[in-house]
Protein backbone atom coordinates (compact mmCIF):
# COMPACT_ATOMS: atom_id res chain seq x y z
CA UNK A 1 0.00 0.00 0.00
CA UNK A 2 2.99 2.38 0.90
CA UNK A 3 4.29 1.85 -2.59
CA UNK A 4 1.11 2.47 -4.20
CA UNK A 5 1.14 5.82 -2.54
CA UNK A 6 4.20 6.55 -3.34
CA UNK A 7 3.81 6.15 -7.16
CA UNK A 8 1.00 8.04 -6.69
CA UNK A 9 2.26 11.06 -5.14
CA UNK A 10 5.07 10.90 -7.42
CA UNK A 11 2.96 10.82 -10.50
CA UNK A 12 1.36 13.73 -8.77
CA UNK A 13 4.24 15.96 -8.48
CA UNK A 14 5.78 15.06 -11.68
CA UNK A 15 2.39 15.81 -13.49
CA UNK A 16 2.30 19.14 -11.68
CA UNK A 17 6.03 19.93 -12.56
CA UNK A 18 5.48 19.68 -16.46
CA UNK A 19 2.21 21.43 -16.26
CA UNK A 20 4.68 24.38 -14.84
CA UNK A 21 5.99 24.44 -17.12
CA UNK A 22 3.99 25.65 -20.20
CA UNK A 23 3.25 29.12 -19.89
CA UNK A 24 1.48 29.34 -23.07
CA UNK A 25 2.70 31.86 -25.59
CA UNK A 26 4.53 34.32 -23.36
CA UNK A 27 7.94 33.12 -21.62
CA UNK A 28 7.66 35.37 -18.71
CA UNK A 29 11.76 34.00 -17.33
CA UNK A 30 13.69 33.07 -20.42
CA UNK A 31 16.24 32.41 -18.12
CA UNK A 32 19.75 34.08 -18.65
CA UNK A 33 20.39 36.67 -21.43
CA UNK A 34 23.41 37.90 -23.08
CA UNK A 35 22.32 41.14 -23.94
CA UNK A 36 19.21 42.15 -22.18
CA UNK A 37 19.18 45.53 -23.64
CA UNK A 38 18.72 43.72 -26.90
CA UNK A 39 15.94 41.39 -25.85
CA UNK A 40 13.85 44.35 -24.20
CA UNK A 41 15.07 47.04 -25.93
CA UNK A 42 13.13 50.32 -25.08
CA UNK A 43 11.09 51.56 -28.08
CA UNK A 44 10.27 55.62 -28.54
CA UNK A 45 8.03 57.26 -30.28
CA UNK A 46 8.26 59.59 -32.88
CA UNK A 47 8.08 63.26 -31.28
CA UNK A 48 9.02 61.99 -28.18
CA UNK A 49 11.28 63.34 -25.24
CA UNK A 50 14.96 60.90 -26.03
CA UNK A 51 17.80 60.61 -23.12
CA UNK A 52 19.74 59.11 -25.66
CA UNK A 53 20.50 62.48 -27.86
CA UNK A 54 21.62 65.69 -26.39
CA UNK A 55 18.86 67.63 -27.82
CA UNK A 56 16.57 64.69 -26.26
CA UNK A 57 14.21 64.63 -29.40
CA UNK A 58 13.43 61.22 -30.77
CA UNK A 59 13.10 62.02 -34.66
CA UNK A 60 16.36 62.83 -36.14
CA UNK A 61 16.99 64.97 -38.80
CA UNK A 62 18.46 63.85 -41.89
CA UNK A 63 22.40 63.96 -42.21
CA UNK A 64 23.39 67.32 -43.23
CA UNK A 65 24.11 67.49 -47.01
CA UNK A 66 21.95 64.19 -47.87
CA UNK A 67 19.63 64.53 -50.88
CA UNK A 68 16.71 62.19 -51.30
CA UNK A 69 16.85 59.68 -53.74
CA UNK A 70 15.55 60.71 -57.39
CA UNK A 71 16.39 64.69 -56.45
CA UNK A 72 19.69 66.23 -57.65
CA UNK A 73 21.63 69.12 -55.94
CA UNK A 74 20.16 71.95 -55.04
CA UNK A 75 21.26 74.40 -58.22
CA UNK A 76 23.25 77.11 -57.04
CA UNK A 77 22.18 79.94 -59.16
CA UNK A 78 21.33 83.58 -58.34
CA UNK A 79 19.33 85.95 -59.85
CA UNK A 80 21.62 88.04 -62.02
CA UNK A 81 24.36 85.54 -62.29
CA UNK A 82 25.29 85.12 -66.22
CA UNK A 83 28.67 83.80 -65.79
CA UNK A 84 27.19 80.96 -63.54
CA UNK A 85 24.50 80.13 -65.91
CA UNK A 86 26.62 79.47 -68.88
CA UNK A 87 28.67 76.71 -66.97
CA UNK A 88 25.10 75.02 -65.11
CA UNK A 89 23.95 71.64 -66.38
CA UNK A 90 22.54 68.92 -65.31
CA UNK A 91 23.75 65.21 -64.69
CA UNK A 92 19.98 64.17 -65.13
CA UNK A 93 19.51 61.77 -67.83
CA UNK A 94 16.42 61.21 -69.70
CA UNK A 95 14.56 58.39 -71.39
CA UNK A 96 11.70 58.75 -74.54
CA UNK A 97 8.92 58.87 -71.61
CA UNK A 98 10.57 61.17 -69.60
CA UNK A 99 11.28 63.14 -72.88
CA UNK A 100 7.73 62.93 -74.01
CA UNK A 101 6.88 64.46 -70.37
CA UNK A 102 9.32 67.08 -71.01
CA UNK A 103 7.67 68.14 -74.76
CA UNK A 104 4.10 67.68 -72.44
CA UNK A 105 5.20 70.50 -69.77
CA UNK A 106 6.64 72.50 -72.30
CA UNK A 107 3.46 72.71 -74.52
CA UNK A 108 1.50 73.71 -71.25
CA UNK A 109 3.57 76.35 -69.50
CA UNK A 110 5.61 77.50 -73.17
CA UNK A 111 4.20 76.89 -76.26
CA UNK A 112 1.67 79.53 -75.61
CA UNK A 113 4.22 82.03 -76.42
CA UNK A 114 7.49 80.14 -78.22
CA UNK A 115 4.81 77.87 -80.19
CA UNK A 116 4.48 74.31 -80.16
CA UNK A 117 7.28 74.25 -82.94
CA UNK A 118 9.08 76.48 -81.09
CA UNK A 119 9.20 79.08 -83.74
CA UNK A 120 8.06 81.94 -81.62
CA UNK A 121 4.37 81.41 -83.63
CA UNK A 122 2.67 81.08 -79.85
CA UNK A 123 -1.13 81.82 -79.62
CA UNK A 124 -0.56 85.19 -77.70
CA UNK A 125 2.15 86.68 -80.19
CA UNK A 126 -0.17 85.79 -82.94
CA UNK A 127 -3.54 86.78 -81.48
CA UNK A 128 -1.58 90.44 -81.84
CA UNK A 129 -0.85 91.31 -78.15
CA UNK A 130 2.45 90.93 -78.15
CA UNK A 131 4.41 94.03 -79.58
CA UNK A 132 7.59 91.71 -80.24
CA UNK A 133 7.74 87.93 -81.12
CA UNK A 134 8.85 85.53 -78.34
CA UNK A 135 11.95 83.79 -78.68
CA UNK A 136 12.55 81.43 -81.43
CA UNK A 137 13.85 78.17 -80.25
CA UNK A 138 15.42 77.42 -83.51
CA UNK A 139 17.02 80.66 -84.77
CA UNK A 140 20.33 80.72 -85.16
CA UNK A 141 20.76 83.49 -81.62
CA UNK A 142 19.14 80.70 -79.59
CA UNK A 143 20.56 77.42 -81.20
CA UNK A 144 23.80 77.03 -79.34
CA UNK A 145 22.36 78.48 -75.88
CA UNK A 146 23.98 77.21 -72.62
CA UNK A 147 21.03 74.65 -71.04
CA UNK A 148 22.21 76.87 -67.98
CA UNK A 149 20.69 80.35 -69.47
CA UNK A 150 17.32 78.09 -70.49
CA UNK A 151 17.31 77.39 -66.52
CA UNK A 152 17.55 80.36 -65.72
CA UNK A 153 15.20 82.28 -67.73
CA UNK A 154 12.73 79.30 -66.45
CA UNK A 155 13.69 79.91 -62.82
CA UNK A 156 14.14 83.50 -63.11
CA UNK A 157 12.22 84.63 -66.19
CA UNK A 158 13.44 87.05 -68.87
CA UNK A 159 12.97 90.33 -70.27
CA UNK A 160 8.84 89.74 -70.48
CA UNK A 161 8.86 86.22 -69.65
CA UNK A 162 7.83 85.95 -65.74
CA UNK A 163 9.20 82.81 -63.51
CA UNK A 164 8.08 79.56 -64.00
CA UNK A 165 10.12 78.70 -60.60
CA UNK A 166 6.42 77.52 -58.98
CA UNK A 167 5.32 75.52 -61.89
CA UNK A 168 7.98 73.48 -62.46
CA UNK A 169 10.29 71.80 -59.91
CA UNK A 170 14.39 71.20 -60.69
CA UNK A 171 13.91 67.67 -62.42
CA UNK A 172 10.85 69.36 -64.33
CA UNK A 173 13.02 72.11 -65.93
CA UNK A 174 15.70 69.57 -66.75
CA UNK A 175 13.15 67.51 -68.71
CA UNK A 176 11.80 70.65 -70.44
CA UNK A 177 15.00 71.81 -71.53
CA UNK A 178 15.83 68.36 -72.98
CA UNK A 179 13.01 68.29 -75.04
CA UNK A 180 14.20 72.03 -76.55
CA UNK A 181 17.73 70.93 -76.70
CA UNK A 182 16.40 67.32 -78.94
CA UNK A 183 14.80 69.59 -81.03
CA UNK A 184 17.56 71.90 -81.44
CA UNK A 185 19.30 69.49 -82.06
CA UNK A 186 17.31 68.17 -85.16
CA UNK A 187 17.66 71.95 -86.19
CA UNK A 188 20.87 72.90 -86.41
CA UNK A 189 21.91 73.14 -82.88
CA UNK A 190 24.58 71.42 -80.70
CA UNK A 191 24.65 67.42 -80.17
CA UNK A 192 21.43 65.90 -78.05
CA UNK A 193 23.09 65.12 -74.72
CA UNK A 194 20.33 64.36 -72.41
CA UNK A 195 19.32 60.62 -73.51
CA UNK A 196 19.35 58.43 -70.60
CA UNK A 197 21.56 54.96 -71.47
CA UNK A 198 20.08 52.54 -72.70
CA UNK A 199 19.43 49.52 -70.47
CA UNK A 200 21.89 46.72 -70.71
CA UNK A 201 20.44 43.48 -72.25
CA UNK A 202 20.54 40.57 -70.26
CA UNK A 203 22.89 37.53 -71.48
CA UNK A 204 21.60 34.37 -72.34
CA UNK A 205 23.85 31.16 -72.43
CA UNK A 206 23.22 29.89 -75.83
CA UNK A 207 21.74 25.96 -75.06
CA UNK A 208 24.52 23.26 -75.66
CA UNK A 209 23.63 20.92 -78.43
CA UNK A 210 21.56 17.95 -77.30
CA UNK A 211 24.02 15.06 -78.47
CA UNK A 212 26.57 17.29 -76.36
CA UNK A 213 24.71 17.33 -73.60
CA UNK A 214 24.11 13.43 -73.47
CA UNK A 215 27.30 12.87 -73.83
CA UNK A 216 27.85 15.11 -70.53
Amino acid sequence: MNKIKSIVVAGLALTAGLMSCDSGDKRRTPGHIYAPDMTYSRAYDAYTSNPNFEDGLTSRPPVAGSIARGHELPDHLTEGDTNAYKTFNSQLRFDENELAEGKRLFNIYCAICHGMNLDGQGPLFNSGKFASMPANLKDAKYLHMPSGQIYAAIKYGKNMMGSYASQLDGKQRWMVIAYIKKVQSENGGDAYTYAAAPAAAAEVAPAAPAAEAAHH
